[in-house]
């Protein structure tokens, strides 16, 4: 069999990973944006280039002869790299352009949700000029809303009422930003709570859960500074969370398999892939904040790595739509994966810097992101660099043992250290005994 994935970071490489390990040994290939030396010694064609020219991955595809492709980022999933591949009778694990509206159009999610009276949503209006934009605020309130823009803008289209907008003036210089850049955006009540994310493997028929994860977007300790792609993700033995009740699980799957089930109707074909939705545990019950069409990045790298069942035969069932939770096994194991990135990421970060990874022991847990080895060294390219995930039967325990490895990395990076620490998951679990105790 052979299997292609589509993109160089280290959720591609936990891909990688876990395809390699099916006794199925498929044969492996690579279309990337950059020379990640995780990824390309495992495959048979690695291929640099841009990842959004579906006629040229299309072109590979064919030529290759590939099975199966299985879609790593979002960006070539909006310009309908899976509906080209099934042009070309390519099975693929991600959706066509128009179901992948759940994760490249914000309104869309919403009016979704809507549409088909699935709870979840914070109250919302959608706009595509700044008329009616002031009272909209007015009607939330000051220090109560959260503006995105509608369509993929990289991580830096979201800002949040009290972190990134400071005033009611600002509100609107932001949405005035959007609109200059031809953005439609949407503005929504802010949630007040702890996030987590629910990936689930999907056939259009039928979903099966992954283990919960929660990731940490800060880049420094104690959730503090701007913003990242993610500094690292922790889940727990019991695919739980310590902070979540059995009923907040239960809600955000029941929201994931209603917005199965909406796709579906809206479209009349199946979603085939991974349906990650990111939530938020309130006072008053779960929100949906957004929904990912593809595996997260860290998230994948937690999951991914404690799947017991053959990954290869999980795809191949949600081709077929025959998925079934008997199909997905993962250790009963906890999990914690730590980020190391460039000095001053994420606003001003070094760039093309040596790093050095020959001091880590487990290479089964290292994983690469933002690097290039074409000039003969190892060089984080700017932004998340290389990631290390511990595994063991405790949070502590893993904890420790990411800890340990990441700091066997040697260069111009920095990590943070309270990721799935003690201390954290405590204020999580405080925090949200406080908020539903206010709500009582």
């Amino acid at each position: 069999m052979n299997i292609l994935v589509i993109g160089s970071g280290a959720r591609e490489h936990a891909i990688i990973k876990a395809l390699r390990r099916s006794p199925q040994n498929p044969f492996l290939y690579c279309c990337a944006t950059t020379c990640n030396p995780g990824i390309r010694q495992y495959t048979k064609e690695y291929w640099i280039g841009d990842i959004c020219n579906v006629g040229v991955i299309a072109h590979l595809a064919q030529q290759w002869a590939i099975n199966i492709a299985i879609i790593g980022p979002e960006a070539p999933l909006e310009q309908g790299l899976a509906d080209v591949l099934k042009q070309n009778n390519i099975s693929v694990i991600g959706p066509p352009k128009k179901l992948a509206q759940i994760e490249t159009s914000k309104a869309f999610t919403r009016d979704l949700l809507k549409k088909y009276a699935i709870p979840g949503s914070p109250l919302y209006r959608s706009f595509s000029e700044l008329s009616g934009t002031k009272d909209f605020l007015q009607t939330l309130g000051e220090g109560n809303y959260v503006i995105k823009a509608n369509g993929l803008m990289g991580g830096k289209g979201v800002k949040v009422a009290g972190d990134h907008l400071h005033s009611m003036s600002e509100a609107y210089q932001f949405c005035e930003e959007l609109q200059q850049t031809g953005q439609s955006f949407i503005i929504e009540e802010k949630c007040v709570g702890q996030e987590f994310s629910m990936l689930c493997f999907c056939d259009g028929n039928s979903l099966v859960p992954m283990p919960l994860v929660q990731d940490h977007k800060r880049a420094f300790i104690n959730d503090e500074g701007p913003n990242t792609g993610g500094m690292g993700s922790y889940s727990d033995a019991n695919h739980r969370l310590p902070f979540l009740t059995e009923k907040e699980v239960e809600q955000a799957q029941h929201i994931n398999e209603a917005v199965m089930e909406a796709l579906t109707a809206e479209f009349r074909e199946r979603y085939v892939g991974i349906l990650y939705g990111s939530f938020m545990a309130t006072r008053n019950g779960v929100r949906l904040i957004e929904y990912n069409a593809r595996f997260g990045d860290p998230e994948a790298l937690n999951v991914l790595a404690i799947l017991e069942s053959d990954f290869v035969a999980i795809c191949e069932a949600m081709i077929g739509g025959k998925l079934q939770r008997s199909h997905v096994q993962f250790a009963n194991l906890a999990t914690v994966c730590k980020y190391a990135v460039p000095e001053g990421y994420p606003d001003s970060p070094v760039k093309n810097q040596l790093i050095d990874v020959s001091s880590v022991q487990n290479l089964e847990q290292l994983y690469f992101a933002a690097v290039n080895d074409e000039r003969g060294g190892l060089y984080a390219t700017g932004s998340r660099a290389v990631a290390v995930v511990g595994i063991a039967e405790t949070l502590s325990a893993a904890e420790k043992l990411a800890e340990i490895e990441i700091n066997r990395i040697k260069g111009k990076l920095f990590h943070r250290c309270d990721i799935g620490t003690s201390e954290l998951i405590e204020r999580r679990v405080r925090q949200m005994k406080e908020l539903r105790e206010c709500y009582v």
